[in-house]
């Protein structure tokens, strides 16, 4: 279950207090011993240079999830709260009551602790410390405020963290004059004790979601509630489960090796126990030796077992306000990703535009060839290639809609469209593994003998007519790779007058064209009247399969030219040191 081995992976992390959080502080009031002010102005931490620390300075400080209601954030709070300072579009009612709320639960912690230096925060703001302080004009009222006295942060202190945790404790409400509390059995340990009305942590850096964070339980509407349970209550969660699994999403969310954001969704991924295996390397940028070595790795059978048996995890989240979407997961092993990865850079294997070895391709660069921008990802494409790489599942025929349209409206196919249309034909069993890297001339399938009769006819067209701005492409290809009856006849007897032409101008080019074309027209019973989906994917493969080979003959050629002549020039060079030589003697 995903919850419980969120808390798992918990349990690895640094620890840190009970309902902190890093969180962006920007204004410090200091002190002294005394609750005398230090300085009248308080000190600014942020720098908008960073995008880090634009909104100040991180620091670990109380956070609690809170909504409309008034629920102050111990000695972490905004203006509003701190000093009983109104923003704008704030009723001086409500600004009231959360200055107070602030003052009653600072009152509470100085008790609890007994601490001189949390007595004199007490004193200091209970004695109007507006009028004491100099704001400027700039001052953000909406921005956290903390104090610091005689140099020591008071969130720092063991005594204030031990009262923040038992002060949102749910078991201290049964302890409470009139307190309740639910007494539930919680949904990851198991265990019955007192369970969270409403989490108290928030899971951030969720793309879409709401600044402050979004819940990964949580009900807001009948339509959601169910056995009169409401809020959190429908899946009951006590308090060190909630902030176990809060605490390990947000971890992975910001670890760079733990996580991808595609689009509008976030990919994180983790292991029981750390091996040493960096699957997002994998999925973002991808080396040419990084998966030979995976491939040699795994293929050797020299990895220890206990790295091929060890537990991985992922999830795909998203947002929907402030609710976390689980838009899967997935629970498998080190070896099994593996296996998963090689067969994965196998199937989308293609040679480059020009003909060169085929290069791996991340998550994204397949991802974002089907839409004109990343924004317009939807969360289902990213969701599931990454599934398809970890767990081989079928790619959806979908994607090839998705590249065959973008090939159409770009009138081009280019090398990560053909990858993917390849990389889901293999994985739905509609081609053979380990087959259309390149041209395959054995392939008689007529829309992939007409996708390369395009490339062909396309390659008269620029050696006749050098430098044509709306060549047959651009105004055919999207009839072509789906009605190929309906034009191929008229750019036949287009492509006479150009191969005219280069018999008379380039008469090489002309017999190398003349017997591509008789090849491929002898494999065509005749054109097709319409393509279906796999059909058009074929096309696109054949079109680039066939250009690919075109540029790299082209550059073959270029390249015996280039060394003929430096050969001749040498032997023309040496040729006069000899006739010198004879001279001279």
């Amino acid at each position: 279950m995903l919850l419980q081995e969120l808390v798992e992976y918990s349990y690895r992390l640094p620890s840190r207090p009970v309902l902190y959080n890093e969180t962006p502080v920007r204004y410090i009031i200091e002190l002294d011993r005394e609750g005398k002010l230090l300085n009248a102005e308080p000190t600014a931490t942020s720098d908008p240079a960073n995008a880090r620390t634009k909104r100040g300075q991180r620091y670990l400080m109380p956070q609690i999830t809170r909504s409309v209601g008034v629920k102050p954030l111990l000695l972490a709070d905004n203006a509003e709260y701190t000093l009983g300072l109104a923003r704008p579009e704030s009723k001086s009612e409500r600004v009231t009551a959360c200055h107070q709320a602030y003052m009653d639960i600072l009152q509470r912690c100085a008790a609890y602790t007994d601490d001189p230096l949390v007595k004199a925060a007490y004193a200091f703001l209970s004695g109007d410390p507006v009028a004491q302080l100099s704001l400027g004009e700039d001052f953000d009222r909406s921005a956290l405020v903390t104090l610091r006295v005689d140099g020591t942060f008071l969130t720092e202190l063991k005594s204030v963290q031990d009262f923040w945790a038992e002060e949102n404790d749910p078991a201290a409400k049964m302890k409470a004059v009139g307190g309740h509390a639910n007494i539930m059995q919680c949904l990851i340990c198991g265990r019955v004790r007192p369970v969270l009305d409403r989490l108290q942590g928030k899971i951030k850096g969720i793309p879409g979601g709401q600044m402050a964070g979004t819940s990964i339980i949580s009900a807001n509407a009948p339509a959601f509630e169910s056995y009169g349970l409401e809020a959190s209550l429908i899946a009951p969660t006590c308090a060190s489960c909630g902030e176990g699994f809060t605490k390990a999403a947000n971890a992975l969310i910001a670890g760079e090796a733990s996580h991808i954001t595609l689009g509008n969704a976030v990919f994180i991924f983790w292991t029981r126990e750390e091996v040493g295996f960096n699957f997002r390397s994998f999925m973002s940028d991808p080396k040419p030796e990084q998966v030979q070595a995976l491939i040699a790795s795994v293929r050797s059978g020299k990895q220890p077992p206990e790295v091929e048996a060890m537990e991985y995890y992922a999830a795909a989240l998203s947002a929907s306000g402030g609710r976390t979407v689980i838009r899967d997961y997935i629970d498998t092993t080190v070896g099994s990703v593996q296996r998963q990865l090689i067969s994965w850079f196998s199937r989308q294997a293609i040679v480059g535009e020009d003909g060169r070895s085929p290069q791996p391709l991340g998550l994204f660069a397949l991802a974002v060839s089907t839409v004109r921008e990343s924004k317009d990802l939807a969360p289902t494409v990213p969701r599931a290639m990454l599934r398809a790489a970890m767990a081989g599942t079928p790619l959806p025929m979908g994607l090839v809609y998705e590249a065959v349209r973008r090939n159409r409206a770009e009138q081009k196919v280019t090398r990560q469209r053909a990858a993917l249309i390849k990389l889901v034909l293999i994985s739905r069993g509609l081609l053979e593994e380990d087959t259309m890297v390149g041209l395959n001339s054995g392939n008689k399938t007529p829309a992939y003998l007409c996708g390369r009769l395009l490339a062909v006819l396309e390659r008269a067209q620029d050696l006749a007519i050098p430098g044509i701005k709306a060549g047959i492409v651009d105004r055919f290809y999207g009839t072509a790779s789906s009605a190929p009856a309906s034009v191929f006849g008229r750019l036949m007897r287009g492509v006479q007058d150009h191969l005219s032409k280069l018999e008379r101008d380039n008469r090489g080019a002309y017999m190398a064209l003349q017997k591509r074309l008789e090849e491929i027209q002898a494999g065509l019973e005749g054109f097709p009247r319409t393509l279906t989906l796999e059909d058009q994917g074929l096309f696109a493969l054949g079109y680039y399969h066939q250009r690919a080979d075109d540029r790299a003959q082209a550059i073959a050629g270029s390249e015996r030219r280039k060394t003929a002549q430096a050969e001749q020039t040498s032997f023309a060079e040496t040729g006069d040191d000899d006739d010198n030589a004879s001279t001279t003697s």
